[in-house]
């Protein structure tokens, strides 16, 4: 090419495609196939070309302010309340307001006229709002991936769930847990069906049948209590109770106290039914009667496991810096400062508590 700017027209003659289709895929907006999308870049990046911020901005007149979606149960959660209160701060220090969107989502047209983009949290594959979303014309950044088939996003915020309940699993494991059992969340988001799938494969890997129950992904302290008394009593030789919702865990706390399981205590027992002295358990050799140990753990902390009698072992997900960073993540895609399709990792670490019979 000569000296003179490069524009979109020469992208799209080069590329073969339309004008549209070249902005697009560069901007990770509206129905482009991942190859096309690739071969444009490809394209633009061979010719030299330079997006003109300035003039995208005429053509389309900030509105200074992006959407939030939130999980339909997320209203009564305080993790979700922590995450948005982050997000809120985060895109405020670009000079952005945030608008929840209502739980049910508009059509992706209308939304797409009031925002300059748009964070999608836990997409739920079910979800018939979110494809609308994704294909709203604007930047998409989503918390967690989105499983369904949709456009993708414009970019992720994702954390290692299957790495956060390997680690709760094994922790359990090593306090003398001998029958864990999952409380696993229901739906189709990637938070829940990586729990779902690694309480299956981490069993399989240790010869453990980890004992899966499905409840709501919302499930209440007293939908928890009722799966958790229903479990124990019909399988007495779970040890170990993980609950997956968040605000559930003083549930099986009741269940456990009811049924007589001693939370906090078990014991790990060898093949013939030995005990390392720790406690009376319902694994090997245990009887898992009234008395027996029972550790119980959750995969989400927060203020109901931090302040439950005892304290509950759980995995904090850090929600307000999650929000953060998926806030931080559309704001750098708005402004250039990152390609549209970027994955970031947000981390989250694990707090051992009374529950598990850890200190706190």
């Amino acid at each position: 090419m000569t000296s003179r700017t490069v524009t979109l027209l020469d992208v799209a003659r080069t590329a073969g495609v339309s004008k549209s289709t070249v902005s697009d895929a560069l901007q990770g907006s509206g129905r482009v196939a991942a190859a096309t999308r690739d071969r444009v870049r490809a394209v633009a990046e061979e010719l030299g070309y330079r997006p003109n911020s300035a003039a995208r901005r005429l053509r389309r007149a900030s509105t200074g302010a992006v959407g939030l979606h939130l999980p339909a149960t997320a209203t009564r959660l305080d993790y979700y309340m922590s995450l948005a209160f982050g997000a809120v701060e985060r895109a405020q220090e670009d000079g952005l307001d945030m608008v929840l969107l209502a739980p049910s989502g508009a059509a992706g047209g209308r939304i797409a006229s009031r925002v300059d983009g748009l964070l999608v949290i836990d997409p739920e594959a079910g979800d018939s709002a979110v494809p609308g979303l994704l294909d709203a014309g604007v930047p998409v950044v989503t918390g967690e991936r989105y499983l369904g088939p949709a456009t993708g996003p414009s970019g992720a915020v994702v954390c290692d769930n299957a790495a956060s309940l390997t680690a709760l699993l094994a922790h359990v494991a090593e306090r003398g847990a001998r029958r864990p059992a999952l409380l696993a969340p229901a739906g189709s988001s990637a938070w829940a069906t990586a729990l779902r799938a690694t309480a299956r494969s981490w069993g399989l890997a240790h010869g453990v049948a980890v004992a899966l129950r499905t409840v709501p992904f919302a499930a209440t302290p007293a939908e928890a209590e009722e799966t958790t008394r229903a479990l124990l009593t019909a399988d007495p030789s779970v040890d170990a109770v993980i609950c997956a919702p968040d605000g559930s865990a003083p549930g099986v706390l009741r269940a456990a106290a009811a049924l007589g399981r001693k939370v906090g205590a078990t014991t790990t027992g060898n093949a013939n039914g030995a005990s390392n002295g720790a406690g009376t358990s319902g694994g090997p050799g245990g009887s898992g009667g009234p008395g027996a140990g029972l550790l119980v753990a959750s995969c989400v902390d927060g203020p109901a496991t931090r302040g439950a009698e005892p304290p509950v072992t759980a995995v904090d997900l850090h929600p307000a810096a999650y929000g953060r960073a998926c806030a931080e993540l559309l704001c750098d895609i708005l402004a250039d400062r990152t390609a549209p399709d970027t994955v970031r990792r947000h981390a989250w670490s694990l707090e051992t508590r009374a529950s598990t019979g850890s200190p706190d």
